[in-house]
């Protein structure tokens, strides 16, 4: 009797390791990825135990540093690109990035250019801005003009789904004078540089500026 019980027990282990040995190949192709970042670096590990290609962290590590440095990508595009890649080694990822703003919250590195933003910006200056859609009123903030691009202006207004976008720089610069010829007649017209003031839609708003 106590023979029988001892074969019983050993198949029963004889399972379970078999069922662990399976899992284990199972899951052998794959990993969850890290990627580390603070806008201007960027590093890319994996959590498996097995071996991970050198080259396919190589190849995300290039492309995690392009895309956390585009305007345009966002937490989800960063994941699809990482699969993509995986899947070319027949591998899939789970990601996660880490950012001096904490997990999945991307960084994006700019620099600032002009002086709309003088005395709290000066032109040249490296910031940081942390990519999101949630900000109020008296943030520093990077969004896209439709004539100038990026900017970086702060927020005077949120009315909706519509947000006012002011210079901190409130002084009028001549650029030069022009003769133009107006109803027949040339006059010598004073060129003025005005703060650029704008209502944006809040989805036009890329980020916060954190670092400055």
């Amino acid at each position: 009797m106590k023979h029988r019980t001892g074969v019983i027990i050993g198949l029963l282990v004889l399972v379970a390791v078999a069922g662990s040995a399976f899992y284990l190949f199972a899951d052998y192709n794959s990993t969850g990825i890290i990627i580390k970042t603070n806008g201007t670096e960027v590093s890319v590990q994996s959590s498996s135990w097995f071996p991970v290609p050198k080259a396919m962290l190589g190849e995300m590590r290039t492309k995690a540093l392009a895309d956390v440095q585009d305007a345009d990508s966002s937490l989800g595009s960063i994941q699809t690109d990482m699969q993509s890649i995986a899947s070319k080694y027949n591998f899939t990822v789970q990601v996660t990035v880490n950012s001096q703003f904490g997990e999945n919250q991307l960084p994006l590195p700019a620099t600032v250019r002009g002086t709309s933003m003088v005395p709290t910006l000066q032109d040249g200056q490296d910031i940081v801005v942390l990519k999101t859609s949630d900000f109020k009123v008296g943030d520093l903030v990077v969004a896209r003009h439709p004539e100038y691009n990026l900017i970086v202006k702060r927020v005077a207004e949120i009315n909706g789904s519509q947000v006012y976008l002011k210079s901190d720089n409130r002084q009028v610069e001549i650029v030069g004078n022009q003769i133009r010829t107006i109803n027949g007649v040339q006059q010598v017209v004073t060129i003025e540089k005005t703060p650029l003031d704008t209502w944006l839609p809040k989805t036009n708003v890329i980020g916060v500026v954190k670092i400055y």
